[in-house]
């Protein structure tokens, strides 16, 4: 691994977001000024295809990414502000399990995205 892509790593590995690439290379460039926007995109190509990146598609038409070792998460995503918030819930979670096992099957794993607008009151 090169040192430019060691940066990029170490700029998805810190991220709390879910950044797009442009994000990253901005972010890795702040590090790194000779890393270039084509070795971002090759990076997380690489990250993507070794199950180390997860690439997230959230309506916006921009693909952003997540490091795949984080602890399990859900997301909820402002149609509005464009804002990503992670929860998890545990009574989400039973039930996925529980729908599952009465259709007959062991859950693998989940995606779940709920699209909303903020209530004003």
């Amino acid at each position: 691994m090169t040192d430019q892509r060691r940066t990029i790593a170490k700029v998805i590995e810190a991220a709390s977001d879910h950044p797009d690439v442009e994000e990253l290379h901005a972010r890795a460039n702040a590090l790194d000024p000779r890393i270039s926007l084509a070795t971002v995109y090759r990076t997380v190509k690489l990250l993507q295809e070794a199950g180390i990146l997860e690439r997230l598609e959230f309506g916006d038409g921009r693909a952003r990414f997540e490091d795949s070792e984080r602890a399990h998460h859900d997301h909820l995503i402002d149609l509005e502000t464009g804002d990503v918030i992670e929860f998890c819930d545990p009574e989400i979670e039973a039930l996925q399990e529980r729908i599952a096992r009465r259709l007959g099957y062991r859950l693998e794993g989940h995606r779940l995205e709920l699209l909303g607008r903020k209530i004003r009151s």
